[in-house]
This record gives structure tokens, sequence and C-alpha cells, in this order.
């Protein structure tokens, strides 16, 4: 079950999304991806981190580094989710200026 949480619309499932409300996940074939998020921007993180929100319900965990030497932060986010959601997951960040993305799927 979905733990509840206070939102300015009213009170909502932790982890419920647009994805969920729209589709039912349940039928659809879905695979284990890593999405590598460079921030090569900083000021783009709200950017990144709203889009990810949108897609709580396909991660499974997420690590964050910031590597100040370069002035930038790098994030890999583990996901389980129909391969078209990983896809526009990576495109959607992949076009904020100043942020890199790539995927690397399994097989399974």
């Amino acid at each position: 079950g979905y733990f509840l949480e206070n939102s300015p619309t009213g009170t909502v499932p932790v982890g419920y999304s647009k994805y969920n409300k729209d589709r039912n996940m349940e039928n659809e074939e879905t695979r284990v991806a890593v999405l590598a998020i460079i921030l090569e921007d900083i000021s783009a993180a709200g950017q990144v981190n709203e889009i990810l929100h949108e897609y709580n319900d396909s991660v499974i965990g997420r690590m964050g580094i910031p590597y100040r030497e370069k002035g930038l932060s790098i994030i890999s986010i583990a996901l389980d989710a129909p391969q078209n959601v990983i896809n526009t997951l990576a495109g959607k960040i992949g076009r904020i200026e100043g942020v890199t993305a790539k995927t690397v799927t399994s097989q399974k």
C-alpha cells in the first residue's frame, strides 16, 4: 500500500504519479536500467528533480555525488519500468540545458 501525504490538492498517496493514473503498468513488460545524469549546470537540478518526481513510481533508488572540484554533479538512477518510460524519462532530462543523460538497460 501507499502512505498518504498532504498536498495542495488534497491527500494523495506517496509514490502516486501521472504515470500511474494514466497507465496500468502491471500488464507491461519492464526492464531494469540505470540512468546516468551529469549536471554541468547546477541550476538545472530543480528541473531534473521535478522530472524525476513525476517518474518516482519507476525509481528503485538513486545516488547523487557533488563533484565540487569540477563544479558538477553526478546522479545515477536505478529504474524498473517499461522501455518506453525509460526512454521518455531519459529524453526529458537530456533536453535540459547543461544536463547530459544516458541509459544502460538490462536484457530482462
